[in-house]
């Protein structure tokens, strides 16, 4: 029962604020393609730093015993953390708001980057099971999470500007705030996922790449 009414609360919430999810998805989607974008316009010396770098990489990850995954963990739910309150704290402020939107679309455009670079580096194919890999696992959790807590930011913005009453304003928060708590326990799934899974299944593929 508890959880049928946490899934249509859920299904109620993303149908009430659908033109937010709208508004910061297409964000991020134009970020990945101003990243993609980058690589393809960047000079030929700047292209051959990039996958100097990312062959560096797979050299010496294929060269690792052993990984210390407990550490990796906590580097990443700690930057996934940072990241997250910030979000967090622009949400609560008017000038605050556009710091959000920015965010965002800086998000996007370096996995864009990323994709791309990986892609450049290791050809369409084997670019684009690496990224499937090592990137896009953790990433269908991760960018849900971060984008539902751009939509709350953007509502509690709203709620800001539209209504001037302190409690309404004060019981906008607590929800972002809860938002936010609920979001991060995906961003620590995500980051598990990232450093326990992607990495174990990659161990076992670098070989190939």
């Amino acid at each position: 029962m508890r959880y049928s009414n946490f899934k249509n609360a859920f299904k109620s919430y993303i149908k009430n604020n659908y033109k937010e999810y709208v508004l910061v998805s297409l964000l991020f989607i134009i970020g990945i393609f101003v990243g993609v974008m980058i690589i393809n316009n960047i000079k030929y010396q700047q292209t051959a730093e990039i996958t100097s770098f990312i062959s560096e990489f797979i050299t010496k990850y294929k060269e690792l015993e052993n990984i210390n995954k407990t550490a990796l963990i906590i580097e990443s739910i700690r930057k996934n953390l940072i990241f997250a309150i910030v979000l967090w704290l622009a949400g609560t402020t008017v000038i605050g708001m556009p710091i959000v939107l920015i965010i965002i679309l800086l998000r996007g455009t370096i996995l864009g980057f990323t994709i791309s670079s990986i892609s450049v580096t290791l050809g369409p194919l084997k670019g684009s099971l690496f990224c499937l890999i090592s990137i896009v696992l953790h990433n269908i959790i991760y960018i849900p999470a971060i984008l539902s807590i751009g939509v709350s930011s953007i509502k509690l913005y709203k709620s800001i500007i539209k209504d001037k009453r302190k409690e309404n304003i004060k019981i906008e928060i607590i929800r972002h705030t809860i938002i936010f708590g609920l979001m991060m326990i995906l961003l620590v799934l995500s980051a598990i996922i990232e450093n326990v899974i992607s990495i174990s299944i990659l161990k076992k593929f670098i070989k190939y790449f």
